[in-house]
């Protein structure tokens, strides 16, 4: 007796946070090999995802709050997969009110982690911090097995978040892997916001307004392209490892001069720099340690500063010149 193979069932995919700059990146790799995702955000930008036609269906659009524990049972319904980008606070910010980080982000979090316990084989995605929850790096590149001393709330609430996880692991079993994820840009980062200082300083160039930096441009951060973030996600979300912590960055530093310079290179366009008092917040190096990532998820980064940066460039221009 001929018996019909039944077709194997699509995974689906939960983007806590999809309409933000990874989190569309992220929706659009989803799509584009094959998942079905449904994206919950409190403001859907459906015009920010660049989507096969054919695949638009596979997308399920969910405007709800985070915080809210009705609508993320609802959300979570048969659902395969959780990835969880969602901050309603940026580094700069956090400490002028460290109650609304801890009630908005970590206690949203735990409401979450309350719903996922209940359901049988859900995997989640953490991007925790990895240009924040260190603090002051004691020695350079910086391992997961370093220290964690953070100096902004931000940082202090992903560490919780990072740390709630192992607890509901071991006390619940559910399964979880966090990204420490560096300094990300590329194409869709905001540059009229205050996180991203690629996209911020690509913007006043073409405006031909004044650079500002904080300090005098030596703070040295480790960027990474957009692309090579989403890839390490997917590699996270396919991962068996017994490893649950990974940096995600280039292993680079660069510091805020260089990356002017480079701006300017790619741009053709000459900067005018005004140098500010420095902030405490900001750690004087970052670079990741991101040799585990290679060894377990076998993910590397693939793109180089300058072709990352002339692919921002052309996206500003074209959504941003008059």
């Amino acid at each position: 007796m001929n018996v019909a193979k039944s077709e194997p069932s699509i995974k689906k995919c939960l983007v806590l946070g999809g309409s933000g700059f990874i989190g569309s990146h992220l929706v659009e790799r989803l799509v584009a090999s094959g998942y079905k995702v449904r994206v919950l955000a409190r403001h859907i930008q459906k015009n920010k995802l660049d989507v096969d036609n054919k695949k638009e269906s596979n997308i399920e659009f969910f405007s709800a709050d985070f915080t809210n524990e009705s609508d993320l049972e609802m959300a979570l319904n048969d659902v395969d997969y959780v990835f969880h980008l969602v901050s309603t606070t940026t580094p700069k910010h956090s400490n002028e009110n460290p109650i609304h980080d801890i009630e908005m982000n970590l206690i949203g979090t735990i409401k979450l982690l309350d719903l996922i316990k209940l359901k049988k084989d859900i995997k989640l995605v953490f991007i925790s911090s990895g240009g924040t929850v260190y603090g002051i790096p004691e020695e350079t590149p910086i391992a997961e097995k370093h220290s964690t001393k953070p100096i902004c709330s931000y940082g202090i609430t992903k560490l919780a978040i990072e740390k709630y996880l192992y607890l509901y692991n071991y006390l619940y079993g559910l399964d979880y892997v966090v990204l420490r994820v560096s300094n990300p840009y590329g194409e869709k980062q905001n540059p009229d916001s205050s996180q991203g200082v690629i996209a911020v300083f690509m913007l006043r160039l073409l405006k031909d307004q004044p650079i500002q930096i904080w300090g005098d441009g030596s703070v040295a951060r480790d960027f990474i392209y957009i692309d090579d973030v989403i890839s390490a996600i997917i590699a996270a979300m396919n991962s068996s490892s017994v490893e649950r912590v990974f940096n995600i960055g280039s292993g680079i530093p660069v510091d805020i001069n260089e990356i002017i310079k480079s701006i300017e290179v790619v741009s053709d366009k000459l900067s005018n720099i005004e140098y500010m008092e420095g902030r405490k917040l900001d750690v004087p190096v970052n670079c990741l340690d991101i040799s585990l990532a290679v060894k377990h998820l076998g993910w590397t980064p693939q793109t180089q500063l300058l072709d990352g940066l002339k692919k921002t460039w052309c996206w500003l221009k074209g959504n941003y010149i008059k």
